[in-house]
């Protein structure tokens, strides 16, 4: 097969051997897979692979059709649509995934939008309802929120009656985010005075960090899901605790099969509905052929981008 392979600090398109599913596994074949900061910190040696996944061969979503199954998998059938997170090995033709992780790709969802649904719909979804409890009339400001995590929050959150404040640098972008459920988008700086928020979701990093504790209301909830800006900030501790506030953090490639399983559920009860009923999307800025990957991985890091940038293998 071919796959997306990573080679001395570069993303090329390289042959590697077909897997095969073990105990538990589907053979997928790939139609969509999505590019994301995972990917990319990856790329720069600072996000290695999980044991059991592949080490070269990035990409961490993918959506297609059941190739074949290993022995013990019933959840799904040879021709099945499914989509699902792995640990990496999702940009290429082949890949192998516990039948556990995966979901059926609902019927109202093309390839190109199921295969940058899984990990962002998945890490929003964690992390604003598992993580920080968001509920229905409170307050959240998502961080960089014309990203794919970014247009996933905003889109779930306004679902469930929350307010959502929504930062977005470039201005093109600001109506289509605001379409998708944000009642104000503005630009990030100066966002700590349009608070206080309930919830923060900080996709950017270490240099928000200090404004994100001035804006948050008694009571508040930062969650760090992105570090592309950087890691390291200084905490004001005092600060923290007169809003009685709290600061956690996530992310979902390291987790165990049964945590993964768990997050795959949760979005098959409570939020692929919404995409049978049309209420949820997944928007597309660009998608590339895997021949391509270089330019796809090209186009993520230039930023401006609305959603999600997509490998069709």
């Amino acid at each position: 097969m071919r796959a997306a392979t990573i080679r001395d600090g570069e993303v090329l398109v390289e042959e590697h051997p077909d897997p095969e599913p073990g105990t538990g596994q589907v053979l997928v074949r790939v139609r969509a897979a999505g590019v994301n900061g995972g990917d990319m910190m990856q790329l720069r040696g600072r996000y290695p692979a999980p044991p059991g996944s592949p080490p070269d061969i990035p990409g961490l979503e993918l959506a297609g059709e059941v190739a074949g199954l290993g022995a013990g998998a019933t959840r799904f059938a040879e021709g099945d649509r499914v989509m699902g997170i792995v640990g990496g090995g999702g940009q290429a033709e082949l890949a192998v995934v516990h039948e556990r992780q995966l979901m059926p790709v609902p019927d109202a969802v093309a390839f190109p939008a199921a295969g940058g649904l899984p990990e962002v719909f998945t890490t929003a979804h964690d992390a604003l309802f598992t993580q920080a409890a968001l509920r229905s009339g409170e307050r959240l400001l998502v961080h960089g929120a014309a990203g794919g995590v970014g247009t996933a929050a905003v889109q779930l959150a306004h679902a469930v009656g929350a307010r959502v404040t929504a930062t977005v640098r470039n201005p093109d972008a600001r109506d289509a985010v605001a379409q998708l459920g944000a009642d104000d988008v503005i630009e990030p700086d100066g966002f700590e005075e349009r608070g206080p928020f309930d919830v923060v979701l900080e996709l950017v990093g270490a240099p928000n960090l200090a404004a994100n504790v001035k804006a948050l209301n008694s009571g508040g909830r930062i969650v760090v899901i992105g570090i592309a800006a950087g890691a390291k900030a200084e905490l004001n501790l005092a600060a923290l605790m007169g809003k009685r506030g709290r600061i956690m953090a996530s992310t979902l490639r390291a987790r165990p099969l049964e945590q993964k399983a768990a997050t795959a559920r949760a979005l098959e009860r409570e939020v692929l509905p919404g995409f049978e009923r049309g209420t949820l999307q997944v928007p597309v800025a660009e998608s590339f052929a895997l021949a391509d990957v270089a330019a796809a991985y090209e186009r993520f890091a230039a930023g401006g981008k609305l959603g999600k940038v997509i490998l069709e293998p």
